[in-house]
């Protein structure tokens, strides 16, 4: 996961992380880490949906909500967590569609990056520390859109790309590592 610039943006206990449109997945852990800290029940009304006070209609399996009047303070506190998550949700579902996308998105982004690694090899004139990092960013993007590679793959496509000056060094590595 990208860490801004400035890391100790929301770390603040009174404050939600600010969102500044970039590292949208380093703000979306904060800003789970701030509503659960702030009250773990605002998290499960943004989960579950919203609540709405029913009552049973006579001897039928039948329900229908209550009229203001029928609310008790429990039911008062619930709908006044409901109505405190309802902008965060909005805003929520907004960033979490901007920059995850749907499904399909998804689905493709994973599609495209799968790609990318398996068709991956280091640049002639790229160092062996930016082939890493380039490396690294193509799995840390699968990784969080929930498409894990055992390491053991990642050690064997690294040792495989690297160049021929470093066959000694990779046959070293694959005896003393049984790989």
């Amino acid at each position: 996961m990208a860490t801004p610039p400035n890391f100790e943006e929301g770390q603040s206990m009174y404050r939600p992380p600010k969102f500044n449109g970039q590292y949208y997945r380093w703000w979306k852990t904060r800003m789970h880490d701030f509503i659960m800290a702030k009250d773990f029940e605002l998290w499960d009304v943004i989960c579950d949906g919203p609540y709405i006070p029913k009552k049973v209609v006579g001897d039928l399996p039948l329900t229908m909500p209550k009229t203001k009047e029928e609310y008790t303070d429990v039911h008062g506190k619930a709908m006044e967590k409901q109505f405190c998550t309802k902008k965060v949700l909005e805003i929520w579902e907004a960033l979490q569609t901007a920059h995850e996308g749907t499904t399909q998105v998804k689905q493709s982004k994973i599609y495209m990056l799968t790609t990318e690694y398996e068709l991956f090899r280091i640049k002639g004139d790229e160092s062996i520390q930016d082939m890493h990092t380039r490396f690294t960013s193509i799995i840390n993007e699968l990784h969080l859109l929930g498409e894990i590679i055992p390491r053991n793959k990642l050690v064997r496509k690294i040792l495989s790309i690297l160049p021929s000056s470093w066959e000694s060094k990779v046959n070293a590595i694959t005896e003393a590592k049984d790989l």
